[in-house]
């Protein structure tokens, strides 16, 4: 199904154009999107959900929001089982407060997948029977935000950002769900909340600038993202996301995310925040690994790597030595390519959970869900 982009400043005259593309298995063919987004799936239905509509339940209600999300983009309908039986479970999970959450210390998580779930549900339906639903937990997620009462002003480092379940440390992660379920919801840029997060997202960036007054902001400098911004004392001896002067490494995902921020916030292309971290995608474009973290959070990488471009409005990324790479076209060769014989995707490096089949299947069908129709048709 094809998803329109977010935002078109960053837009080339460049359309794609169908080419082949070396297959893992020496075939001459490019990969077909629908095939290995319906293999995907299958699998997701068929093996991945339980009786009871959850998928991996042990890790809370999110891989299931993430998987009905990707079903209901690539065009399966509210009747389709996968869909059916998701959107039940996830019902049974609405809580009082408003959130969408069957782990309180996930709560805006898994609040923030859910709405973007019933976000697209509502799309499907026509009839807006989750309004009531989707007002509640956004609501809900607004609360969760620092400084969203006026507890703490923006010369607090941590204002405007949301952590895991609310109010405590914050980081760029969950700050960046946060923008994707309002923008899911058609939250403007000038929106109160979405500019409180555009404070955070830019002191996560390592660039020197009067956006980010941490002390962190010039150590490395690169146009990058990092995932928190650190209250304790550094010692770079003490962890690998450390550089030697005691700055933060930029990695791919947060870089992803935090560019992606960017424009839901409403930054144009000149911004210098949009043009360094543009300048970091161009030095780091890749696909095998997430760039600064290896294979650690490599599915999700895929999703913050798709859904990024996406809202670039681009399908192209010059990348630094001066070659144009068709990123939609690249991302669905390294999936395709890395498909299990059963449709699902599983990440060998265990961090961050992503030894969950259907974690890293979800994370790749959404990544999928921003590869244009376009070039698969040669259209």
């Amino acid at each position: 199904m094809k998803r329109s982009p977010s935002a078109c400043w960053f837009c080339t005259a460049a359309t794609l154009i169908a080419t082949s593309v070396a297959h893992a298995q020496d075939t001459q063919t490019a990969p077909k999107l629908d095939e290995v987004v319906q293999s995907g799936l299958a699998y997701l239905r068929d093996t991945g959900q339980g009786e009871n509509g959850m998928l991996s339940p042990r890790a809370g209600s999110g891989i299931t929001s993430l998987a009905v999300t990707a079903a209901l983009r690539h065009g399966c309908g509210l009747d389709d089982p996968l869909v059916a039986r998701g959107l039940k479970a996830l019902e049974g999970v609405v809580q009082a407060d408003g959130g969408i959450y069957a782990s309180d210390r996930l709560r805006n998580y898994e609040t923030c997948v859910a709405i973007m779930c019933f976000a697209e549900a509502n799309k499907v339906a026509g009839d807006g029977r989750y309004d009531e639903t989707l007002k509640n937990a956004e609501n809900f997620v607004r609360g969760l935000q620092i400084g969203s009462d006026g507890e703490v002003g923006e010369d607090d480092e941590h204002y405007g950002g949301v952590g895991y379940s609310g109010k405590e440390r914050p980081d760029l992660s969950n700050t960046a769900y946060l923008l994707e379920a309002l923008h899911s919801l058609d939250a403007s840029a000038d929106d109160p909340t979405v500019q409180r997060a555009l404070v955070f997202v830019s002191r996560c960036q390592n660039l020197d600038t009067k956006f980010n007054d941490t002390p962190f902001a010039g150590k490395v400098n690169d146009g990058g993202f990092y995932y928190v911004i650190p209250t304790e004392n550094v010692d770079p001896t003490t962890s690998e996301r450390y550089t030697e002067n005691g700055g933060l490494k930029s990695y791919g995902s947060m870089t992803y995310s935090g560019f992606k921020s960017l424009i839901y916030a409403g930054l144009s292309k000149d911004d210098p925040r949009a043009k360094a971290a543009m300048g970091w995608i161009a030095k780091h474009y890749d696909l095998e690994q997430n760039p600064g973290q290896g294979t650690a959070g490599l599915f999700y990488y895929y999703h913050t790597f798709g859904s990024g471009l996406a809202a670039s409005g681009s399908p192209l990324v010059e990348t630094a030595d001066g070659h144009e790479h068709k990123w939609q076209e690249d991302l669905l060769a390294q999936l395709a390519s890395t498909q299990k014989e059963d449709g699902s995707w599983v990440n060998t490096n265990r961090q961050w959970f992503e030894n969950d089949p259907n974690l890293c299947t979800a994370f790749a069908l959404m990544a999928l869900s921003y590869c244009d129709d376009q070039f698969q048709n040669g259209e």
